[in-house]
């Protein structure tokens, strides 16, 4: 957890197959780390820019969930994406629904409040971490959704005043999936519909 595998603007050495565990995609503002815009699990990979056949990575990437991934270099994968239709295929699709992660995670900022958000990013998280507990701080989800620590505290103690989560010492449990899921915001809903649609 914490490691950076990549920075915005420099060029990708691996691309990443997470297995177990998943990756955060950060975008920056004047260099540094800001918000959270996308999240790499076991359903995707880090590295897609290559498949439009760019070599500068778009965004900050770091392990959010510790795990295990596989990895290859950026020529290797450049030469089996050649050589494979059916890979072009799936990977087509997989940064089309990529392109609409970003867009939802746009709206969601500007129109939804931090409570059903907060929601969004507690089920977004359990989907890729396969368990219903992780350890996060609040500190960690302030920077990840781009709000005040304060607005974070209140959020999640709301969730836990109806049941849904439990906080302790910086773990989060989720007690409450379906409760969770009908305060979230619709985006969560979107993003799964599109998954499935798309990718199948």
């Amino acid at each position: 957890m914490g490691e950076v595998l990549s920075d915005a603007g420099l060029p990708t050495r691996y691309v990443y197959f997470p297995t177990v565990g998943f990756i955060s995609l950060v975008t920056a503002i004047n260099g540094r780390p800001t918000l959270e815009v996308g999240m790499v699990g076991r359903e995707g990979m880090l590295g897609a820019q290559l498949v439009l056949g760019v070599e500068a990575a778009p965004l900050h990437a770091v392990v959010q969930g510790a795990g295990s991934a596989w990895r290859i270099g950026r020529a290797e994968f450049s030469r089996e994406l050649v050589h494979s239709s059916a890979l072009q295929r799936g990977l087509n699709r997989y940064v089309y629904v990529t392109m609409m992660q970003f867009a939802s995670a746009a709206s969601c900022l500007r129109f939804h409040q931090i409570g059903p958000r907060l929601a969004r990013w507690l089920l977004m998280t359990q989907d890729r971490a396969r368990s219903h507990t992780f350890h996060i701080t609040h500190e960690f989800l302030a920077y990840m959704l781009g709000v005040r620590r304060v607005g974070i505290t209140t959020a999640a103690c709301a969730l836990q005043r109806d049941g849904l989560i439990r906080y302790r010492r910086g773990e989060i449990r989720v007690l409450n999936r379906r409760g969770l899921k009908a305060v979230a915001c619709s985006c969560y809903a979107a993003d799964r519909e599109a998954y499935v649609k798309v990718l199948g």
